[in-house]
């Protein structure tokens, strides 16, 4: 319990520092600077989870592992749901995302999102390099708290 809260209170940290009041290319340069720490993250916590495990070779069932080993490790909890066009297009939803699940859900905040999206979409990126999948990871909120993260596996 107690180190959710301090996960949390991290996070809240990480994109108040990196992502600050200044001006508007600086926050976009920002946003990129906390993305890149979510793939470092991501990167070197894919490692310590797959310890234990065999390489996993197929690229839906390394979508699976992250979805719910990966996921359930990072934020105690499996994706709600996970779609495919089986042309290497995922859709991860997530209809209680941790990270902006207390902000409240008025329009107003809807500019703030990306920010909050930002960490979690590096460390998908990151930990599904380590697993051998080049992806472009993009978050979107629907409706807080729920959000949806596309990923587009690169096949090259």
């Amino acid at each position: 319990m107690i180190e959710e809260v301090l996960f949390d209170l991290l996070h809240i940290e990480m994109v108040n520092v990196l992502t600050g009041p200044c001006e508007t290319n600086k926050t976009e340069l920002n946003v990129t600077q906390l993305e890149n720490v979510g793939y470092n993250t991501g990167y070197r916590l894919i490692k310590r989870i797959t310890r234990e495990t065999q390489r996993i070779k197929e690229e839906l069932d390394v979508m699976k592992f992250i979805c719910k080993d990966f996921w359930g490790a990072v934020f105690k909890k499996q994706i709600d749901n996970l779609r495919t066009n089986h042309q290497g297009i995922y859709v991860l939803v997530d209809n209680k995302f941790r990270f902006i699940a207390n902000i409240s859900s008025g329009k107003q905040y809807m500019g703030l999102m990306p920010k909050y999206l930002a960490f979690s979409c590096g460390l998908l990126r990151g930990a599904l390099s380590n697993l051998g999948l080049k992806a472009i990871v993009t978050g979107e909120v629907v409706s807080p708290p729920s959000c949806r993260f596309q990923v587009q596996v690169s096949r090259s």
